[in-house]
């Protein structure tokens, strides 16, 4: 087991960090390379385990890849050429991975199974396999009740999958393009609503590659017949990671930044991502926007400079729209809340409680070793900020949860003495680089076994 111990060294942070590869795109860019027709140069690919997990599955279900510089090249036997995996596919502690996964595989003629680590194993699957089953897939899983969870079983689909209306009681990128896969060979429509929209990295490149699907407002539709399942694009280039860059954002802002002396960039800066961008200005933090340029269509990129907050920090609420757009950075946006002016109110997180832990209750542990009150409430949280005064130093568990290790790791950088972050070797899992981006800023971190 990894720990972090980090040291309050008492001056602000400063430097430039050059954020990985996004993890959400690179899983979409590998997946959707190995269903073209032509060869993909994907281009930007973050180290992070996950996305190394994606792609060993696309190679096991008949992809090749080759290294081209700092690019990779897929070679796809293209949507309606999968073959049958020689084993069942490892999907590690990527819930992406075995989402997306699911979607594809429930349509294809051949006979499939997905695991994955411990904490994949419990996480629940339900939302995914019950449309997918309406389709007429047949999956199984280690629980066949209501919370089905991994290994996950997909029998070989005899007659194409019947496309499907469904409305998603919660917003999910995941839960949605593993609708729209299985819609790519499904006949007729299949039509996937959500309350509030997520992330659409998959729209657009699928759009982009030539596949028949619309987007209205909050709903996207396939419609899986008249068209040859072809689907081609010369080369992605996949954008870096706001997630990642928000741990260093916050890190600057936590840490008494009293000038632009933090830069992370360049990022995706795709509305769907950059809910924390919008509660940060709420709270008071001036981050500036730099040298924008495009990716592909719909995704623009931006170098992030980080600036005072002239007035100090304040806290804020979030919920509805606003909290789908920023659900991988609640608990780094509740870290900063700790150390704002007044209490922070954060409401529609349910998704939280079925990540890598229940992040709901493990951000709120991790907040108060630090001695912030801060407190779960039904699907949210409450967290009374500090203010500049000194936290405590903690012992933090995480759960094996990265999130909480990195947001852990930023609050303990205003601590009263040095703090410990156990079981955080998930870090690896979405950014590899965490720990030297930031002591290169100047923050006191290090490992230890």
């Amino acid at each position: 087991m990894t720990s972090f111990v980090v040291t309050p060294t008492g001056r602000p942070l400063s430097g430039h960090v050059v954020a990985p590869g996004d993890k959400s795109i690179g899983h979409r860019a590998l997946l959707f390379s190995a269903l073209a027709a032509t060869p993909v140069r994907v281009q930007g690919l973050g180290s992070g385990a996950d996305n190394g997990r994606t792609a060993k599955a696309i190679v096991a279900l008949g992809a090749t890849t080759a290294r081209a510089g700092d690019e990779l090249v897929v070679h796809g036997p293209g949507l309606r050429h999968l073959s049958a995996p020689p084993a069942p596919i490892d999907c590690g502690n990527s819930g992406t991975t075995i989402r997306l996964l699911t979607g594809l595989l429930a349509g294809q003629p051949f006979a499939s199974e997905l695991f994955g680590d411990e904490s994949l194993s419990r996480r629940p699957m339900a939302r995914v396999i019950a449309p997918l089953r309406a389709m007429g897939a047949h999956i199984t899983g280690k629980d066949g009740g209501a919370d089905v969870t991994p290994p996950l079983r997909i029998a070989a689909c005899v007659e194409r999958l019947r496309g499907c209306d469904h409305t998603l009681a919660i917003a999910s990128a995941q839960v949605k393009t593993a609708l729209v896969l299985a819609g790519l060979t499904a006949t007729g429509t299949t039509r996937v609503r959500e309350p509030w929209r997520s992330r659409d990295h998959s729209e657009h490149l699928l759009a982009a590659m030539g596949a028949p699907l619309t987007v209205a407002d909050r709903a996207v539709e396939i419609d899986g017949d008249g068209w040859d399942g072809r689907l081609a694009i010369d080369r992605i280039v996949v954008p870096g990671d706001p997630s990642s860059a928000a741990f260093l954002v916050a890190a600057a802002l936590v840490a008494g930044v009293d000038g632009a002396g933090v830069t992370v960039g360049p990022i995706t800066v795709n509305p769907t991502r950059t809910g924390f961008l919008d509660v940060l200005a709420q709270m008071g933090a001036v981050i500036e926007r730099r040298d924008p340029f495009g990716y592909f269509r719909g995704e623009d990129g931006a170098t992030l400079a980080v600036a005072a907050a002239p007035a100090g920090l304040r806290g804020t609420s979030l919920g509805g729209e606003l909290v789908v757009r920023a659900i991988d950075e609640v608990p780094i946006l509740a870290a900063v809340a700790a150390i704002a002016e007044g209490e922070t109110v954060i409401t529609d997180a349910g998704e939280l409680k079925v990540k890598e832990s229940d992040r709901i209750a493990t951000t709120v542990a991790m907040l108060r070793g630090f001695g912030v009150e801060a407190e779960a409430q039904g699907d949210g949280l409450v967290v009374v900020g500090r203010g500049r005064r000194p936290l405590r130093a903690a012992r933090v568990h995480a759960e094996g949860d990265h999130r909480i290790a990195m947001a852990a790791s930023v609050l303990a950088l205003v601590a009263d003495g040095p703090s410990r972050i156990d079981d955080a070797d998930n870090v690896a899992t979405s950014y590899p680089g965490f720990v030297a981006a930031l002591t290169g800023l100047g923050a006191d971190l290090r490992v230890e076994p």
